[in-house]
């Protein structure tokens, strides 16, 4: 869930690798996550589990099913604000995220509860665990959308599940990739293709290099990722946004959820 444009970049909507998605990516967490625990820290909660801007949770959704006594990977875990959720819950929760920043933030939250989550440095498309290690592994707009090679990360993660085991995760749904960036009357005209699928890329005007890439899959291009890599998909839920709900996160309104949806949740089991 992004909301943030650095000073001095400029747009760009053009091919980039993963390697060069991964330089820009973990550098631009670490540089924003103080300012991003600061502004959605309290949204988020310290032990809370929440799928998108919408607020929609984990609790209400029950896309991973029962977690007591299961081994659980978040991969994008940020703070670890929802493995540690999972592990309120008898769940044993671990976290791997790029950005170092964002994990000396789940230190901080972990000693300030009492509710440690183990969590490792890492990248989604190579996850530093051994095959069939988890029963469940999710991601609450982590790691997926900020990964180029998508198909290796979604391989990744059947690799760590055990037979039988849940993949769960949230994402900005793929429509909004027609719409401008914008929670105000800009963001409810659509002003390019749904299957323009070039990455969004923001380059530092000072130093010419990228500084943030995010990468755009359609609904039909989810659906067929995961059935590549041995996944039944069995959820894919559009929360709707609240009433009453008068929140601003970057792109995400109730001006904008009164018309289109936000997120995109989709639960899957390995088979």
């Amino acid at each position: 869930m992004t909301d943030h444009l650095p000073q001095r970049v400029r747009v760009e909507r053009r091919l980039v690798d993963e390697s060069e998605s991964r330089r820009a990516n973990g550098p631009d967490w670490d540089r924003y996550a103080d300012e991003y625990q600061a502004t959605h820290g309290e949204f988020l909660g310290d032990i809370g589990f929440v799928w998108g801007p919408e607020g929609f949770t984990e609790a209400e959704a029950g896309v991973l099913g029962d977690l007591a006594g299961r081994d659980v990977l978040e991969v994008g875990s940020g703070a670890g604000q929802c493995s540690r959720w999972v592990r309120s819950q008898g769940g044993r929760g671990y976290g791997l995220d790029l950005s170092l920043r964002q994990l000396q933030h789940s230190r901080r939250i972990d000693e300030a509860t009492g509710v440690a989550v183990p969590s490792v440095l890492g990248t989604a498309t190579a996850l530093p665990f051994r095959a069939e290690s988890f029963d469940i592994v999710f991601s609450s707009f982590g790691a997926l959308q900020f990964v180029n090679d998508i198909d290796v990360a979604v391989a990744e993660v059947a690799r760590v599940l055990r037979p039988g085991g849940r993949f769960g995760f949230s994402i900005t749904h793929p429509t909004r990739w027609s719409f401008p960036d914008d929670p105000g009357e800009g963001g409810l005209t659509a002003t390019s293709s749904y299957w323009d699928r070039t990455p969004y890329v923001e380059v530092d005007d000072a130093t010419g290099r990228v500084a943030y890439v995010e990468h755009h899959r359609t609904l039909g291009d989810w659906v067929g990722l995961l059935a590549s890599a041995g996944f039944r998909l069995t959820d894919l839920l559009e929360p709707q946004w609240p009433e009453g709900h008068d929140r601003v996160w970057g792109g995400w309104s109730a001006l904008r959820g009164k018309f289109t949806p936000g997120s995109a949740i989709f639960g899957a089991t390995l088979l």
